[in-house]
Protein backbone atom coordinates (compact mmCIF):
# COMPACT_ATOMS: atom_id res chain seq x y z
CA UNK A 1 0.00 0.00 0.00
CA UNK A 2 0.89 3.77 -0.60
CA UNK A 3 -1.12 4.59 2.46
CA UNK A 4 -1.51 2.82 5.37
CA UNK A 5 -3.63 4.08 8.58
CA UNK A 6 -4.27 1.73 11.35
CA UNK A 7 -6.81 2.97 14.20
CA UNK A 8 -4.89 6.47 14.21
CA UNK A 9 -6.81 8.73 17.04
CA UNK A 10 -5.26 12.44 17.09
CA UNK A 11 -6.18 14.73 20.27
CA UNK A 12 -5.57 18.07 21.28
CA UNK A 13 -6.43 18.28 25.17
CA UNK A 14 -9.69 16.71 25.12
CA UNK A 15 -11.21 17.03 22.31
CA UNK A 16 -10.08 14.16 19.22
CA UNK A 17 -9.54 15.49 16.18
CA UNK A 18 -9.27 11.70 15.02
CA UNK A 19 -11.21 9.40 16.13
CA UNK A 20 -9.53 5.62 15.74
CA UNK A 21 -9.50 5.96 12.04
CA UNK A 22 -8.21 3.10 9.57
CA UNK A 23 -7.18 3.88 5.52
CA UNK A 24 -5.50 2.16 3.12
CA UNK A 25 -4.63 3.91 -0.34
CA UNK A 26 -3.12 1.65 -3.10
CA UNK A 27 -0.94 3.34 -5.78
CA UNK A 28 -2.15 4.63 -8.50
CA UNK A 29 -5.11 6.00 -6.77
CA UNK A 30 -6.09 9.93 -6.71
CA UNK A 31 -8.04 10.30 -3.61
CA UNK A 32 -10.47 12.98 -2.58
CA UNK A 33 -10.66 13.81 1.10
CA UNK A 34 -13.38 15.49 2.17
CA UNK A 35 -15.03 16.98 5.31
CA UNK A 36 -16.56 19.97 6.78
CA UNK A 37 -13.89 22.67 8.63
CA UNK A 38 -12.62 20.87 11.54
CA UNK A 39 -13.49 17.32 10.47
CA UNK A 40 -9.63 16.31 10.99
CA UNK A 41 -8.69 16.56 7.47
CA UNK A 42 -5.75 18.89 7.36
CA UNK A 43 -4.47 16.52 10.97
CA UNK A 44 -4.44 13.52 9.18
CA UNK A 45 -2.19 15.02 6.44
CA UNK A 46 -0.28 16.36 8.65
CA UNK A 47 0.32 12.99 10.54
CA UNK A 48 1.29 10.96 7.16
CA UNK A 49 3.98 13.86 6.15
CA UNK A 50 5.18 13.89 9.54
CA UNK A 51 4.58 17.51 10.85
CA UNK A 52 2.38 15.82 14.26
CA UNK A 53 2.63 12.88 15.44
CA UNK A 54 -0.63 10.54 16.27
CA UNK A 55 -1.88 10.23 19.59
CA UNK A 56 -2.50 6.07 19.30
CA UNK A 57 -2.30 3.97 16.36
CA UNK A 58 -0.32 3.38 13.26
CA UNK A 59 0.69 4.95 10.16
CA UNK A 60 3.20 4.20 7.29
CA UNK A 61 3.65 5.55 3.72
CA UNK A 62 5.37 3.21 1.35
CA UNK A 63 5.93 0.53 4.07
CA UNK A 64 7.87 3.22 6.41
CA UNK A 65 6.27 4.20 9.68
CA UNK A 66 5.36 7.64 10.25
CA UNK A 67 6.97 7.84 13.58
CA UNK A 68 9.99 5.35 13.21
CA UNK A 69 11.23 5.97 9.95
CA UNK A 70 9.66 9.68 9.59
CA UNK A 71 13.04 10.62 7.44
CA UNK A 72 12.07 7.95 5.11
CA UNK A 73 8.48 8.67 4.99
CA UNK A 74 9.30 12.34 3.97
CA UNK A 75 11.15 10.84 0.95
CA UNK A 76 8.71 8.98 -0.33
CA UNK A 77 6.07 12.31 -0.04
CA UNK A 78 5.34 15.53 -1.42
CA UNK A 79 3.10 17.84 0.36
CA UNK A 80 1.31 21.08 -0.76
CA UNK A 81 -0.39 22.58 3.00
CA UNK A 82 -3.26 24.28 2.96
CA UNK A 83 -1.00 28.21 3.41
CA UNK A 84 1.53 26.73 0.31
CA UNK A 85 4.32 28.57 2.58
CA UNK A 86 7.40 29.80 0.30
CA UNK A 87 10.05 32.02 0.02
CA UNK A 88 8.69 35.10 -1.28
CA UNK A 89 11.94 37.67 -1.98
CA UNK A 90 13.33 34.59 -3.94
CA UNK A 91 13.18 33.85 -7.47
CA UNK A 92 11.15 30.68 -8.70
CA UNK A 93 14.28 29.45 -9.92
CA UNK A 94 16.38 29.98 -6.83
CA UNK A 95 13.80 28.74 -4.54
CA UNK A 96 13.90 25.90 -6.23
CA UNK A 97 17.07 25.44 -6.36
CA UNK A 98 17.03 25.20 -2.77
CA UNK A 99 14.25 23.05 -2.41
CA UNK A 100 16.24 20.40 -4.18
CA UNK A 101 19.28 21.15 -2.60
CA UNK A 102 17.72 20.46 1.28
CA UNK A 103 16.78 17.01 -0.69
CA UNK A 104 20.22 15.89 -1.08
CA UNK A 105 19.08 15.72 -4.87
CA UNK A 106 21.75 13.60 -6.64
CA UNK A 107 22.67 13.64 -10.19
CA UNK A 108 21.91 17.01 -12.21
CA UNK A 109 19.52 18.80 -9.75
CA UNK A 110 19.71 21.65 -12.10
CA UNK A 111 17.57 19.38 -14.62
CA UNK A 112 15.15 18.10 -12.50
CA UNK A 113 14.15 22.03 -11.43
CA UNK A 114 14.16 22.79 -15.07
CA UNK A 115 11.85 19.42 -15.61
CA UNK A 116 9.35 20.97 -12.54
CA UNK A 117 9.53 24.33 -14.09
CA UNK A 118 8.50 22.92 -17.59
CA UNK A 119 5.83 20.57 -16.13
CA UNK A 120 4.09 23.20 -14.22
CA UNK A 121 4.25 26.01 -16.51
CA UNK A 122 6.61 28.16 -15.06
CA UNK A 123 9.06 28.65 -17.67
CA UNK A 124 7.82 32.39 -18.13
CA UNK A 125 7.57 33.42 -14.19
CA UNK A 126 10.73 31.50 -13.94
CA UNK A 127 12.91 34.46 -13.34
CA UNK A 128 10.55 36.25 -11.20
CA UNK A 129 10.56 36.77 -7.40
CA UNK A 130 7.64 34.90 -5.84
CA UNK A 131 6.52 37.64 -4.26
CA UNK A 132 5.53 38.93 -7.70
CA UNK A 133 3.75 35.96 -8.95
CA UNK A 134 -0.54 35.60 -8.73
CA UNK A 135 -1.82 33.34 -6.44
CA UNK A 136 -2.01 30.73 -9.33
CA UNK A 137 1.39 30.68 -10.50
CA UNK A 138 2.04 30.49 -6.31
CA UNK A 139 -0.05 27.52 -6.32
CA UNK A 140 2.51 26.03 -9.14
CA UNK A 141 5.32 26.97 -7.24
CA UNK A 142 3.95 24.71 -4.19
CA UNK A 143 3.73 21.75 -6.23
CA UNK A 144 7.07 22.29 -8.19
CA UNK A 145 8.52 22.05 -4.56
CA UNK A 146 6.10 19.33 -3.73
CA UNK A 147 7.20 17.25 -7.05
CA UNK A 148 10.59 18.15 -7.30
CA UNK A 149 12.00 15.24 -5.65
CA UNK A 150 9.88 12.76 -7.38
CA UNK A 151 7.57 11.23 -4.64
CA UNK A 152 5.57 8.29 -4.95
CA UNK A 153 2.84 10.42 -2.78
CA UNK A 154 2.00 13.43 -3.32
CA UNK A 155 -0.54 15.08 -0.45
CA UNK A 156 -2.28 18.61 -1.40
CA UNK A 157 -4.32 20.62 0.68
CA UNK A 158 -6.62 22.41 -0.43
CA UNK A 159 -4.40 23.06 -3.55
CA UNK A 160 -7.01 25.61 -5.51
CA UNK A 161 -7.97 27.34 -2.99
CA UNK A 162 -8.76 30.93 -3.88
CA UNK A 163 -8.11 30.55 -7.57
CA UNK A 164 -9.32 32.29 -10.57
CA UNK A 165 -11.98 29.39 -12.80
CA UNK A 166 -9.02 29.91 -15.26
CA UNK A 167 -6.04 29.04 -13.11
CA UNK A 168 -8.51 26.44 -11.38
CA UNK A 169 -8.98 24.65 -14.27
CA UNK A 170 -5.40 24.28 -14.85
CA UNK A 171 -4.45 23.29 -11.86
CA UNK A 172 -6.77 20.45 -11.53
CA UNK A 173 -5.47 19.49 -14.99
CA UNK A 174 -2.46 18.91 -13.87
CA UNK A 175 -2.97 17.51 -10.52
CA UNK A 176 -5.08 14.63 -12.98
CA UNK A 177 -1.72 14.01 -15.22
CA UNK A 178 0.63 14.16 -12.39
CA UNK A 179 -2.07 11.34 -10.70
CA UNK A 180 -1.46 9.06 -13.68
CA UNK A 181 1.97 8.39 -12.50
CA UNK A 182 1.47 8.84 -8.43
CA UNK A 183 -0.29 8.42 -5.55
CA UNK A 184 -2.58 11.60 -4.73
CA UNK A 185 -5.10 12.15 -1.77
CA UNK A 186 -6.19 15.95 -2.22
CA UNK A 187 -8.15 17.77 0.17
CA UNK A 188 -11.05 20.02 -1.27
CA UNK A 189 -14.43 21.75 -0.60
CA UNK A 190 -15.33 21.98 -4.27
CA UNK A 191 -17.51 19.19 -4.90
CA UNK A 192 -16.70 19.43 -8.58
CA UNK A 193 -12.91 19.26 -8.22
CA UNK A 194 -13.35 15.49 -6.93
CA UNK A 195 -15.81 14.42 -9.49
CA UNK A 196 -14.14 15.60 -12.00
CA UNK A 197 -10.52 13.79 -11.24
CA UNK A 198 -10.65 11.70 -7.72
CA UNK A 199 -11.84 7.84 -8.18
CA UNK A 200 -12.13 7.72 -4.73
CA UNK A 201 -14.11 9.59 -2.19
CA UNK A 202 -12.97 9.91 1.72
CA UNK A 203 -15.47 11.68 3.67
CA UNK A 204 -14.54 12.25 7.32
CA UNK A 205 -16.78 14.13 10.07
CA UNK A 206 -15.90 14.76 13.66
CA UNK A 207 -12.96 12.92 12.93
CA UNK A 208 -14.58 9.75 12.17
CA UNK A 209 -14.74 8.54 8.35
CA UNK A 210 -18.65 8.40 7.63
CA UNK A 211 -17.97 6.86 3.46
CA UNK A 212 -14.63 5.88 1.94
CA UNK A 213 -16.23 4.38 -1.81
CA UNK A 214 -15.34 5.11 -5.22
CA UNK A 215 -16.68 8.22 -6.55
CA UNK A 216 -19.44 7.29 -9.07
CA UNK A 217 -20.53 5.01 -6.11
CA UNK A 218 -20.84 7.29 -3.45
CA UNK A 219 -23.26 8.87 -5.79
CA UNK A 220 -25.80 6.58 -5.09
CA UNK A 221 -25.58 5.81 -0.84
CA UNK A 222 -26.64 8.17 1.88
CA UNK A 223 -30.31 7.47 1.10
CA UNK A 224 -29.91 10.23 -1.64
CA UNK A 225 -33.64 10.39 -3.29
CA UNK A 226 -33.62 9.56 -6.99
CA UNK A 227 -34.29 12.41 -9.07
CA UNK A 228 -36.15 12.20 -12.82
CA UNK A 229 -35.47 15.21 -15.10
CA UNK A 230 -38.34 15.14 -17.24
CA UNK A 231 -39.63 17.80 -20.41
CA UNK A 232 -43.44 18.45 -21.29
CA UNK A 233 -44.54 19.43 -24.53
CA UNK A 234 -46.34 22.24 -22.96
CA UNK A 235 -46.09 24.25 -19.16
CA UNK A 236 -47.49 22.16 -16.60
CA UNK A 237 -48.86 22.71 -12.77
CA UNK A 238 -46.62 21.92 -9.63
CA UNK A 239 -49.37 20.88 -8.00
CA UNK A 240 -50.33 18.36 -10.56
CA UNK A 241 -47.18 16.63 -10.85
CA UNK A 242 -47.38 16.18 -6.98
CA UNK A 243 -50.38 13.26 -7.61
CA UNK A 244 -47.92 11.29 -9.65
CA UNK A 245 -47.41 8.22 -7.05
CA UNK A 246 -43.72 7.78 -5.28
CA UNK A 247 -43.40 11.74 -5.96
CA UNK A 248 -42.28 13.31 -2.83
CA UNK A 249 -40.69 16.71 -3.75
CA UNK A 250 -40.95 18.65 -7.19
CA UNK A 251 -38.28 21.19 -8.74
CA UNK A 252 -38.96 23.92 -11.51
CA UNK A 253 -36.20 24.91 -13.54
CA UNK A 254 -35.75 27.94 -16.03
CA UNK A 255 -38.29 26.52 -18.39
CA UNK A 256 -42.55 25.96 -17.70
CA UNK A 257 -42.39 23.02 -19.27
CA UNK A 258 -39.16 21.24 -17.81
CA UNK A 259 -39.43 19.83 -13.99
CA UNK A 260 -37.06 17.49 -11.37
CA UNK A 261 -38.63 15.31 -9.44
CA UNK A 262 -38.05 13.41 -6.44
CA UNK A 263 -38.75 9.68 -5.26
CA UNK A 264 -37.84 7.44 -2.48
CA UNK A 265 -34.53 6.15 -2.55
CA UNK A 266 -34.51 3.17 -4.92
CA UNK A 267 -37.92 3.61 -6.76
CA UNK A 268 -38.24 4.44 -9.97
CA UNK A 269 -40.92 6.99 -10.86
CA UNK A 270 -40.62 6.80 -14.64
CA UNK A 271 -43.51 4.15 -15.46
CA UNK A 272 -45.83 6.69 -13.29
CA UNK A 273 -44.47 9.72 -14.94
CA UNK A 274 -45.41 8.25 -18.18
CA UNK A 275 -48.65 7.07 -17.32
CA UNK A 276 -49.57 10.86 -15.75
CA UNK A 277 -49.05 12.07 -19.50
CA UNK A 278 -51.07 10.13 -20.91
CA UNK A 279 -54.05 10.66 -18.49
CA UNK A 280 -53.94 14.09 -18.88
CA UNK A 281 -53.43 14.10 -22.69
CA UNK A 282 -49.66 15.60 -22.36
CA UNK A 283 -46.40 14.61 -24.39
CA UNK A 284 -43.31 13.87 -22.94
CA UNK A 285 -40.42 15.23 -25.21
CA UNK A 286 -37.29 13.49 -23.04
CA UNK A 287 -37.63 12.07 -19.22
CA UNK A 288 -33.96 10.79 -17.89
CA UNK A 289 -32.51 10.09 -14.46
CA UNK A 290 -29.88 11.95 -12.75
CA UNK A 291 -27.18 10.70 -10.47
CA UNK A 292 -26.91 12.11 -7.39
CA UNK A 293 -24.59 15.51 -6.96
CA UNK A 294 -21.67 14.53 -4.37
CA UNK A 295 -22.55 17.72 -2.89
CA UNK A 296 -25.74 15.82 -1.67
CA UNK A 297 -24.48 13.14 -0.42
CA UNK A 298 -21.83 15.19 1.65
CA UNK A 299 -24.63 16.99 2.98
CA UNK A 300 -26.93 14.07 4.30
CA UNK A 301 -23.43 12.70 5.57
CA UNK A 302 -22.08 15.83 7.86
CA UNK A 303 -25.57 17.33 8.59
CA UNK A 304 -25.38 16.04 12.16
Amino acid sequence: MSVSVSSITKKYGAQKALDSISIEIKPGEIVGLLGPNGAGKSTLMKILTCFIPPTSGEASVCGFDVLAQSIEVRKKVGYLPENNPLYTDLYVREFLDFIAGTHGMKGNPAKRVAEMIALTGLEKEQHKKIGALSKGYRQRVGLAQALIHDPEVLILDEPTSGLDPNQLLEIRGLISAIGKTKTVMISTHIMQEVEAICSRVIIIHKGKIVADDATHRLQHIAGARAVVKVEFGTAVKGDLLKKIPGVIEIKPSSLPAVWHLSSEPGRDIRADVFKFAVDNQLTVLSMQMEEHRLEEVFQELTKN
